[in-house]
C-alpha cells in the first residue's frame, strides 16, 4: 500500500500554469504505475495522465497533450504534473493515484488505481 499526499494546487488566470506533485510513501513506490486524475463539481472522474515505473511510458487524455506533462523522480518518492496553458476548463480536484503494480501501458480507468491522495484544488479563472 502507499500514501500519497498532492500539493501544489491553487488559483491561476487562463493561460496559466501550476505544478502538482504528488509524495508517496512505501518503499515499493518506484515499481508502480501512476496516474493524475480529476473531477469537477458535478463530473465524474476522469484520467488526466499516467507514468510507469521507469518513466518511460506516459499516456496522457487528449484534452491535456501538448499542455501538461507527468513525470516521477523515483529517488524521491515523488510524481509532478506540470500544467502549461490553463483553461477554464481545466478546472477540478486533481487526485494522484497508484496502481499498486508495474501496469503497462499507464491505465485510464479509475477503477485500475488502488490507492488514492486526498487531491488538491485547481482553479483556473476567465
Amino acid at each position: 500500500q502507499v500514501q500519497l499526499v498532492e500539493s501544489g494546487g491553487g488559483l491561476v488566470q487562463a493561460g496559466g500554469s501550476l505544478r502538482l506533485s504528488c509524495a508517496a510513501s512505501g518503499r515499493t513506490f518506484s515499481t508502480y504505475t501512476m496516474g493524475w486524475f480529476r473531477q469537477a463539481p458535478g463530473k465524474e472522474r476522469e484520467f488526466v495522465a499516467g507514468i510507469t515505473w521507469g518513466g518511460s511510458n506516459k499516456r496522457y487524455a487528449d484534452s491535456v497533450k501538448g499542455r501538461f506533462t507527468i513525470s516521477r523522480d523515483n529517488a524521491k518518492n515523488t510524481v509532478s504534473l506540470q500544467m502549461n496553458s490553463l483553461k477554464p476548463e481545466d478546472t477540478a480536484l486533481y487526485y494522484c493515484a497508484s496502481a499498486g503494480a508495474p501496469t503497462l501501458p499507464p491505465p485510464v480507468n479509475a477503477g485500475e488505481y488502488i490507492d488514492w491522495g486526498q487531491g488538491t484544488q485547481v482553479t483556473v479563472s476567465s
